[in-house]
């Protein structure tokens, strides 16, 4: 699976079904009852007038698409959905769903002993299992391929490498 169907799934089926249903409606609207009222519109072709109406609002699905994103990922990563998710609509010009993917917290990973959901860190609050490998002389979080802890400075043992086929 791709990561960018993973991201996708977030958005709840709902938000799908509005998003459609706001871009149908309102290019029928502007078709039906907009363009006959303008004279110059009412000149056109029929077919550019159904491209001018339809393809008009085409940005609108993928507007309601990022704002139920927005909703999904927020809950997914524990902040506060309704929050996020009416300042990614009143905030003009897009720039609340900029704001949103600019200070959202990380993804909550589960605990590898205890399940429950964790933010990082060296430890999970819940069970107290460490989430990352550990210094051995002053038990603080190094990462993989790291031949000194960056804390005290000790020189830490060689990571096993894979086996080859």
């Amino acid at each position: 699976m791709s990561r960018f169907r993973d991201e996708i799934r977030v958005i709840p089926a709902l938000v799908w079904y509005l998003a459609v249903a706001a871009y149908l409606c309102s290019a029928t609207l502007i078709f039906e009852y907009a363009i006959p009222q303008n004279p110059k519109l009412a000149q056109w072709p029929v077919e550019g007038q159904i491209l001018f109406a339809y393809g008009l609002l085409l940005l609108v699905i993928p507007y309601i698409l990022l704002i139920g994103y927005v909703c999904g990922d927020s809950m997914r990563r524990g902040m506060n959905c309704v929050l996020w998710t009416l300042l990614a609509i009143f905030i003009p010009n897009g720039i609340g769903i900029i704001l949103y993917f600019l200070l959202r917290d990380p993804v909550r990973r589960p605990c590898p002993n205890c399940s429950k959901p964790t933010r990082g860190g060296t430890f999970c609050p819940h069970c107290g299992t460490p989430l990352q490998t550990l210094c051995p002389g002053c038990r603080r979080g190094i990462e993989p391929g790291w031949t000194h802890c960056a804390h005290c400075g000790i020189a830490l043992p060689p990571s096993p490498s894979p086996v080859a086929p």
